[in-house]
């Protein structure tokens, strides 16, 4: 099925950081208005404002991050294959976050037009 979606810009440059398995939350981690962090047996990944990530910290920098306008049913399928499948047509990568409202997606900033552009031409909306 596919989904006509709204999204919009979570402004700012974000990085997606790796620190070993059992590390505490840093604070870094945990400034600014958007942040994600997951716990795995085999890492905590990090995903929040560039600018406050120390230089020391391993990591991958110069994203920029649309939001869904959700929220979406959990039973609902194809929400987020119909937003990525235009980008990924166009050979752009993706990082992708699920919360409980909603997605997530990263896109590199020097690619960050041409996903705007096709979005919108698959149709979905910039609000």
């Amino acid at each position: 099925m596919k989904h006509s979606l709204r999204f919009a810009w979570i402004l700012g440059s974000f990085a997606v950081c790796r620190l070993p398995s059992g590390s505490g939350v840093p604070p870094w981690g945990v400034e600014g208005g958007f942040f994600s962090i997951t716990s795995t047996a085999d890492e905590l990944s990090i995903v929040c404002v560039a600018a406050r990530v120390p230089n020391d910290v391993q990591r991958e920098g110069g994203w920029r991050c649309f939001k869904l306008i959700g929220p979406f049913p959990f039973g609902e399928t194809g929400i987020l294959a119909s937003f990525i499948q235009p980008l990924s047509d166009r050979a752009i990568p993706i990082f992708a976050i699920s919360t409980f409202d909603t997605d997530y997606v990263l896109v590199k900033e020097d690619l960050a037009e041409a996903a705007l552009r096709a979005l919108q031409e698959a149709g979905h909306q910039l609000v």
